[in-house]
């Protein structure tokens, strides 16, 4: 990653000779000021009138001003108008020489630029006491301006590192989306359509479904504590534990010690997440699950619900069912016991799992969509099927948030039944 240098503010703040700058039409009182400057070290330039001094400005790098008032073509307070227009890295410090004392003039030369004034004719240490004046703020200049170059290299540096993890939770988004199943999946039996919208670039929720044997199939979602980037990385260790590739890799399947497997019950799935998930992962993270081994011959299914919201059930005719009891997330407590529950589906009967981020989207009044709500927007929408469904409820959340900003991760799997063999 690129450095940014900042020099070293003790040098850039070190006392140097100041380049000053003494403006008056008369040589005589601009030698009596340079000989007190010169003797005390600092470098001068001279110039006899307004604009001379503006062309100077123009080409040199002039620390501070000390111009007389009173000139002719153009004025003491003329040049600093012009002064302050000029454009310049570091401020410059303008004492403008008068013998005006009045009170306004004094306001008009302050607000034309001037930092500081002089009485006419200079007292050497009156002088000398308003040049440390004035270099002391040229100081506080400097050293304000290598702070602010030190805070705008930082932000240099952040906004370059902020970049990289753009790009890298760009990739992991692109990561996280090609695990999951295709948006929708056809079969003479049935059908599966799928949608996933995380808060951020990676979210903790994950849909899958895989096959369990020639007419059974799973289908599950689940859902991480918390956002971001802890979140999916444990969202894609848990896929990996739900292989739809590997029976070896997927922990649905017990090896039965003779080359075959022995395919468990929802509830023992959760119970073997669970202690996976304390003895074997370290993280203070925990999952919820919901869970559906599914018959296809016959729409006999059997589901765990490990804290997941209710899976339903619905179709136009029969209206929307919630199944399940609810039951204790996975990875807070050691020797939880989880519960299998069963029920059938009928021909057109669909079946929904989803994510928390569903039901708990809050409006602006702050009020939650909840269970009621999703039943109201299934009942709206039952003539849709697949991702059209899927769609029609995001569209409806949408509108009940007022906005796409749900506050959470958001997926849903949905299984249509058609009951053919």
């Amino acid at each position: 990653m690129p450095q940014l240098k900042i020099e070293n503010d003790s040098a850039l703040v070190a006392e140097s000779k100041l380049r000053l700058l003494v403006v008056d039409d008369s040589r005589l009182q601009r030698k009596l000021v340079s000989v007190h400057l010169k003797k005390w070290g600092f470098t001068i330039l001279e110039a006899a009138s307004g604009k001379e001094a503006l062309a100077i400005c123009q080409a040199e790098d002039i620390d501070m001003v000390l111009s007389d008032w009173v000139m002719p073509e153009m004025s003491g307070l003329e040049f600093c108008e012009a002064f302050r227009q000029l454009p310049r890295e570091r401020y410059g410090y303008f004492i403008l020489l008068t013998s005006k004392s009045e009170k306004d003039d004094i306001a008009k030369g302050l607000d034309k630029g001037a930092d500081d004034f002089l009485s006419k004719p200079v007292d050497p240490a009156e002088l000398r006491a308003r040049i440390k004046a004035g270099q002391r703020v040229l100081d506080m200049e400097t050293k304000l301006q290598v702070e602010n170059d030190r805070a705008n290299a930082a932000l240099e540096e952040l906004r370059i590192i902020h970049e990289e993890i753009n790009k890298d939770l760009a990739q992991a988004e692109k990561l996280q989306k090609s695990l999951l199943p295709p948006a929708h999946l056809v079969t003479e039996t049935h059908s599966i359509s799928n949608i996933f919208k995380s808060s951020g670039h990676v979210g903790g929720d994950m849909v899958g479904t895989f096959d369990l044997e020639a007419d059974r199939i799973a289908v599950y979602s689940l859902d991480v504590s918390g956002h971001g980037v802890s979140s999916a990385l444990l969202t894609v260790q848990l896929f990996g534990l739900f292989s739809p590739f590997s029976k070896e890799n997927n922990i649905a399947f017990q090896s039965d010690g003779m080359g075959g497997f022995h395919i468990l019950e929802p509830h023992e799935i959760a119970t073997e997440f669970n202690r996976r998930m304390l003895e074997e992962m370290d993280t203070d993270l925990y999952f919820t699950l919901g869970y559906a081994d599914i018959n296809l011959a016959t729409g006999a299914v059997k589901m765990v619900q490990a804290g997941h919201p209710f899976p339903v059930i619905f179709n136009k005719n029969s209206g929307v069912q919630l199944k399940g009891a609810g039951g204790p997330p996975i990875g807070l407590i050691e020797g939880i016991e989880f519960e299998t529950f069963s029920f059938r589906i009928q021909p057109d009967d669909k079946l929904l799992l989803y994510s928390d981020g569903l039901t708990e989207c809050q409006n602006l009044s702050g009020d939650l969509l909840d269970d009621e709500g999703l039943e109201r927007i299934l009942l709206r929408n039952a003539d849709s099927h697949g991702p059209e469904l899927l769609n029609d409820i995001v569209w409806e959340l949408t509108a009940f948030a007022e906005g796409d900003d749900f506050g959470d991760d958001l997926s849903a799997i949905l299984f249509e039944f058609s009951g053919k063999s």
